[in-house]
Parts: C-alpha cells; sequence; structure tokens
C-alpha cells in the first residue's frame, strides 16, 4: 500500500484584510490578497488625492490593517492618511522586513510586506500619539534651528578673526551679554577700542585693559560685512528657536489640561543655574505635572533633557513590557548572534536613536560627580574602558527614566560611599565563598595582627 502524499501546509494566516505598501517618493505600490480582488497589486501616486483614493480602495476592499516600511520621510503623509481613516498602521522596520535577495522589485516588495504582515510576522515601530508627535516635531525643529545658530557664532568668530579681534580669547562666550554688545556697537560702526571696552559687564572676569587690547584691530570694509551678515543669521535663528518655545509651552499647556497637578510639592532643584540654550518658561514645573513625578531627581537628567524624552517617548511606557524591552529598544542592552549554541557576537548595535545619544551625553555628566551613578560609571571606566561605561551607565538612567514614568519610583542617591561600600561587601562575600570552595576561612587583616602580637 503506497503511502499518501500531503502537501505541506504554508504559515497561518493572522491578518486576513492586511494590505502592504512599498513607499516610495514619487509613488507607492499597494499590495492586498489575491482573493479579496480582481487586481491585488495597484500602484498610486504620491499626491494627496491619489493618497485619499488609495484609502479609499482599501476601505473598499475591507482592508483593517496595512504594513509599510520606514522609507525615509515618504511614509509620514500616507500613514497619516490612512491613520486619520481609521486603518490599523503597522510601519515596520526595514532590517525586520528583508527581502529575500535575488529578483528585487517595488511590487514584490510589496506583495512581500502583505505576506509577512498576513502571517503576523511584522512588529509595529514605535510612533507616538499626535500630541506627542506635534511635540517632538517643535523639540526637533528648535535643535536644527540652534545648530544652525552655532554655524554663524563660528563665521562671526572668524570675521573677527580676519580684522585681528581677539575677543573670543578674552571672554568665554562671544553670545553672552559682553559679547553681543560689542559685536553690536561694531556692526553699528563703532570701532574705538576705549568706548567697544567700556561695553564690558561687570561679570566678565577678564580687565578692562585686556579687553581694550583686544580689540584694537584692522576693521576692513569686507570683514565688518560679513560680521552683520553673520550677526543678523544668528539674531535670525534666535527668533526662530523662541517661536518654538511658544509652540513648545502651547503642547505642553495642552497634554498638562487633562491632568491633575500633583499633591505632593515640587522638591527644591537640584541646580539652580539655568542653560544658555533652556526653553523660556518653567519645564521643570510642568514635567512634574505631566510626568507625575520629579524626573530631574535622577542625576543625569535636567529639565529640558526630562522634555527631550517625553516628547522623543512619551508618556505611556507601557508599550514596552519590562525596562529590558525598553533599554533594547534604545539599543543600550547587549546584541544577542548564537550559532550552533555558540556566542559569535554580544556588542550593542549601533543606532542614531535620538534618546541614546541624550543619554550618554548624561551619562557622560554623571561620571564626574560624587553621586552613585557616577562611582558605578568610574568603576566600571577603570575595569572595561570608558566606552563600555558610557552604555551601562545611559542604561541605568534609561531603567530609572523607565521605573519613574510607568510606576511612579522616586529616585533617592544613595551617594557614592554608599555605592563603593555596597561594592567592597560584594567583593568580601564572593572571596569568603571561594575561600570556602578550597577549604580555606578568611580572616580580617586587623585580627591577624593581634594573634602574632598576643
Amino acid at each position: 500500500m503506497s503511502k499518501s502524499k500531503t502537501k505541506p501546509n504554508g504559515l497561518p494566516i493572522i491578518n486576513e484584510f492586511a494590505a502592504g505598501i512599498d513607499i516610495g517618493s514619487r509613488f507607492h505600490v499597494v499590495a492586498v490578497g489575491s482573493d479579496l480582488c480582481d487586481e491585488p497589486v495597484r500602484t498610486f501616486q504620491a499626491f494627496t488625492s491619489d493618497l485619499l483614493r488609495m484609502a479609499d480602495w482599501l476601505i473598499e476592499i475591507g482592508i483593517q490593517t496595512v504594513a509599510m516600511e520606514s522609507t525615509g520621510v515618504y511614509w509620514v503623509a500616507a500613514y497619516e492618511v490612512l491613520e486619520s481613516r481609521g486603518i490599523n498602521v503597522i510601519l515596520a522596520n526595514a532590517r525586520e522586513a528583508r527581502a529575500v535577495p535575488g529578483r528585487k522589485s517595488d511590487v514584490s516588495d510589496a506583495q512581500w510586506l502583505q505576506r509577512l504582515h498576513a502571517c503576523g510576522l511584522l512588529r509595529a515601530s514605535f510612533r507616538p500619539g499626535r500630541e506627542i508627535a506635534a511635540l517632538r516635531a517643535y523639540l526637533r525643529s528648535r535643535e536644527r534651528h540652534l545648530d544652525y545658530a552655532a554655524s554663524h557664532i563660528q563665521h562671526m568668530q572668524k570675521a573677527l578673526t580676519f580684522m585681528n579681534l581677539q575677543l573670543q580669547h578674552v571672554i568665554s562666550d562671544i553670545t553672552g551679554v559682553t559679547g553681543m554688545q560689542i559685536i553690536r556697537a561694531i556692526v553699528a560702526g563703532e570701532h574705538n577700542p576705549d568706548v567697544l571696552a567700556a561695553m564690558r559687564d561687570v561679570r566678565c572676569k577678564a580687565t578692562i585693559e585686556t579687553v581694550r587690547a583686544a580689540l584694537v584691530g584692522n576693521y576692513q570694509p569686507e570683514h565688518v560685512f560679513a560680521l552683520k551678515q553673520a550677526l543678523a543669521l544668528y539674531d535670525f535663528y534666535q527668533q526662530c528657536v523662541a517661536e518654538c518655545d511658544i509652540q513648545i509651552e502651547q503642547v505642553v499647556a495642552a497634554l498638562n489640561a487633562t491632568r491633575q497637578i500633583p499633591e505632593t510639592p515640587l522638591p527644591k532643584a537640584r541646580h539652580r543655574t539655568k542653560q544658555p540654550n533652556d526653553v523660556n518658561f518653567d519645564v521643570r514645573s510642568a514635567m512634574y505635572q505631566l510626568a507625575g513625578t520629579d524626573l530631574t531627581q535622577i542625576h543625569g537628567i535636567g529639565p529640558f533633557l526630562a522634555l527631550r524624552l517625553i516628547a522623543e517617548c512619551g508618556t505611556d511606557l507601557s508599550r514596552w513590557k519590562t525596562a529590558k524591552h525598553f533599554t533594547s529598544w534604545l539599543t543600550l542592552s547587549p546584541g544577542c548572534k548564537i550559532s550552533g549554541g555558540k556566542v559569535l557576537s554580544a556588542h550593542t548595535r549601533k543606532t542614531s536613536n535620538r534618546v541614546t545619544v541624550a543619554l550618554r551625553l548624561a551619562a557622560v555628566t554623571v561620571g564626574r560627580t560624587n553621586t552613585a551613578l557616577g562611582a558605578f560609571y568610574r568603576r566600571l571606566a577603570a575595569r572595561i574602558g570608558n566606552a563600555k561605561a558610557v552604555t551601562a551607565t545611559a542604561r541605568k538612567i534609561a531603567i530609572l527614566f523607565y521605573n519613574a514614568m510607568r510606576f511612579g519610583i522616586n529616585y533617592n542617591d544613595p551617594g557614592a560611599d554608599y555605592y563603593e561600600q555596597q561594592y567592597r561587601d560584594r567583593v568580601i562575600k564572593q572571596l569568603h565563598r571561594r575561600a570556602a570552595q578550597f577549604g580555606l576561612i578568611l580572616q580580617p587583616q586587623n585580627s591577624l595582627l593581634d594573634e602574632c602580637v598576643s
């Protein structure tokens, strides 16, 4: 009796009414299940009218969820149009949705995405809500304006150098009170070093004689003109930053409109100094109401960094099941490349995540403080190097931020001495355990000296 040949079953269909979109700059290719319509693959132009027509077609055939790759910024318009029409949109990471090598086209990519999504093999990338997305957009625009303004500060310094004005060497910041008063006077036509030196602010550490000597220069018209244009562009971007601050304050106020002010008063600030590029409103109080806890009590997180973290991650961190999932998303956890039971690599992946970059900078700053996190950083830096110490400390700060946002846990720093004592006790406990394995007993040095004397 011959054995019956059974046809192998394919992957089970999880999302029956699923579609896949290959995003392009000029057109988008949409693929749906072959049993849903006669023409399962269609191409739509990137114009708004075509996006609306694409959404109407998907709704007409009963599509409930759509998967697309995060291609540049071209996906944003299609994502928002489909989301506004009630379709569940999955933004897939291109690294996780790689097609089979070989024949590659827009049609095959769309069909491959549709197949993966129908079988439930795609994970959605993190996408914040509408209000958080708006806050994030305003903050990113503000950061770009500050970068542009910084480049024009360099242009002002270059123009001053051409005129042999050593102003940037006698004052700490040419964009401070003293520097801006002198630069504006030079642009206005004042070149007398005595008059310019008299504009020195009383808080300036350099003496008036030093400032006067630095302002004796060669005022050529072309260099003054370059200084004038650089100053105008710097002022323009500072105005743009101020406009962004207004929008940020309005968005944060809208987010706090439905939130109650915590009953516990805001703790005392650890630092009273204000950073030069801070936003022009009380960020710390607004973040305390928005988060429900004072994030600035975590060492390394200031008011502006707390605002950036919330703008990038949102206020609902339950989208990450545990702190380990959160740090893995930030690529602050070790990698896991295993083949044949052997770990090939445990290096953390490279990333351009803005939250990760900000946390790494915070870790470097914390490493110079007399805190428990600072002691942790210095111990790891001495043992495995600064690079890995930065990653490990940034991961600790990320976990503290996650616990504070999701569970409302307040952070109390035990101090560097407590951390070092805890580390010493842990090492001694390990030594006692290893000595017991070899049948030995460890004794403190003082007790040995007493036995020798007796």
